[in-house]
């Protein structure tokens, strides 16, 4: 798939990256597919929330962005969704400090099995 672009001021209809993260419950995570490869974010289910565990972005993608925008894109399904997420991730934890439209997102961490 060809991206045209993947900044905020896209021509409106135009395809993001952000858009095309995935949910694949099978595995407890979410996907982006770039190139033949997949960036996830993992995930635990938890009572009242979402657990995102830790993010993975191939070394043949590194340094695209491809990690903000399975980022972005994650919490955009969240919260269209109306699901809660905590955050054990340090790189999404570091995310969220520079993009604080999704607080509403987010809750505090709690203690899970």
């Amino acid at each position: 798939m060809t991206w045209k672009s993947q900044t905020a001021g896209d021509v409106k209809g135009t395809l993001t990256m952000a858009d095309a993260v995935r949910d694949n419950p099978a595995k407890s995570r979410f996907e982006l597919e770039i190139d033949g490869h997949i960036a996830f974010i993992n995930y635990k289910q938890a009572p009242g929330r979402i657990v995102l565990l830790h993010t993975e972005v191939p070394p043949e993608l590194a340094g695209r962005g491809i990690g903000s925008a399975i980022a972005k894109g994650t919490f955009e399904l969240l919260r269209a969704k109306g699901i809660k997420a905590e955050l054990r991730c340090e790189f999404l934890q570091a995310y969220l400090k520079k993009h604080l439209d999704y607080n509403d997102v987010m809750l505090p961490i709690d203690p899970i099995d």
